[in-house]
């Protein structure tokens, strides 16, 4: 089984080694076919404490750290300019 990977914005880093991590998906809809972008949040366990609000990172499918938890925080990709 392949592991999951996603690239994504942290929008939230208030928690100690938990970061929200925003992921935008484009899809086509069903019945119009108009593409529609979908935005799905995910609770990333950042041991490191590296990424800040408007990084770019990329995260990693785990085992169940807590019971929201299931990413892992692999790379920041990018560093927000504020």
């Amino acid at each position: 089984m392949a592991v999951k990977e996603l690239i994504g914005v942290v929008v939230s880093d208030k928690k100690d080694t938990t970061k929200i991590v925003a992921v935008k998906q484009k899809a086509a809809h069903k019945v119009y076919k108009k593409v529609i972008t979908q935005t799905k949040r995910y609770a990333v366990h950042d041991i490191n404490c590296g990424a800040k609000i408007g990084d770019k990172v990329q995260i990693r499918e785990t085992r169940p750290i807590s019971k929201t938890k299931r990413w892992s925080l692999t790379c920041v990709l990018e560093k927000s300019s504020t």
